[in-house]
């Protein structure tokens, strides 16, 4: 009886003992199998494959070779070459001259005349004459200085548009009369007209100046 129960706890002791071996058995396959499962779910990356498309790309251009050109020095003025600049300023400035083609009067009333003027000398036999003067052009302030036999009568006469003057009694023989130019004005040139009266008011001399700054006019009146 003794030996019966003995048998029987060493029966069930191994059949708990194989049944543990087997289920751990059982677990170990079952993890394994798991892990497989996930590993052979993960998914692998790899390089990304360019999305452009080639026939979209933009077209690059090819850089052109070098081209020689023969060196040469800039100029403002194409087509001509001077060794000095000035030069080029002259000839224009000639040229402009050439085509005006001004005569010396209208390049004196234009610009004022450089030398002094004279008149003319005449024969009166008047006790006096009045010498009077206006701005025969836009009144500017055009002022001149009055001279009588080289003495000053007036000497800064400013000119209007006009006339106006004094009474001079003449001296036997020359009286000179000079008209001299202080300033060209704002517009330039010095420009006036003058009359000489005598007392009967014969108009004995009468003319107009176009004078450049320094310059005199000259009229002379010779008593008999």
């Amino acid at each position: 009886m003794k030996q019966f129960g003995l048998t029987f706890i060493l029966m069930c002791f191994t059949l708990s003992l194989a049944a543990q071996i087997d289920t751990e058995k059982k677990l170990k396959i079952v993890g394994t199998e798991e892990s497989k499962t996930d590993s052979s779910e993960t998914v692998t990356l790899s390089p990304s494959k360019s999305i452009i498309n080639p026939s979209n790309a933009l077209n690059i251009p090819k850089t052109a070779p070098l081209l020689d050109f023969p060196e040469k020095e800039f100029s403002m003025f194409p087509q001509e070459e001077f060794g000095n600049p000035g030069e080029l300023y002259q000839k224009r400035i000639s040229n402009n001259i050439a085509d005006l083609k001004l005569s010396k009067e209208e390049i004196e009333r234009r610009n004022g005349s450089t030398t002094d003027q004279y008149f003319g000398d005449f024969k009166s036999d008047a006790e006096f004459v009045n010498v009077v003067y206006r701005d025969h052009g836009y009144t500017d302030g055009d002022i001149i200085q009055v001279l009588v036999n080289d003495d000053i009568v007036h000497a800064r006469v400013y000119l209007t548009g006009g006339f106006k003057g004094f009474k001079l009694n003449l001296l036997k023989g020359f009286n000179k009369i000079d008209f001299l130019a202080l300033n060209q004005g704002e517009s330039g040139p010095n420009t006036a007209e003058f009359k000489v009266i005598d007392d009967k008011g014969i108009v004995v001399s009468h003319n107009q100046w176009n004078l450049a700054t320094g310059v005199k006019a000259t009229v002379i009146v010779v008593k008999e």
